[in-house]
């Protein structure tokens, strides 16, 4: 019998509403994922995250 890959829980931080894909390896969802490590850590990734996700929304008004 095979095991399945685990399924992430919560959604992708750096692209929401979309659900975690599991895009790097050996993660098990958002909260271990070493790039939502890195942006969130940085203050001007997170910064510009933020922007880029705010004109997003504006821009689908």
């Amino acid at each position: 019998m095979t095991e399945s890959a685990p399924r992430p829980n919560g959604g992708c931080p750096l692209r929401p509403p979309e659900p975690c894909r599991l895009c790097q390896l050996s993660t098990t969802g958002p909260e271990d994922c070493p790039l939502v490590y890195l942006v969130m850590s940085d203050d001007e990734l997170r910064t510009g995250l933020h922007d880029f996700l705010q004109h997003r929304r504006l821009a689908a008004a």
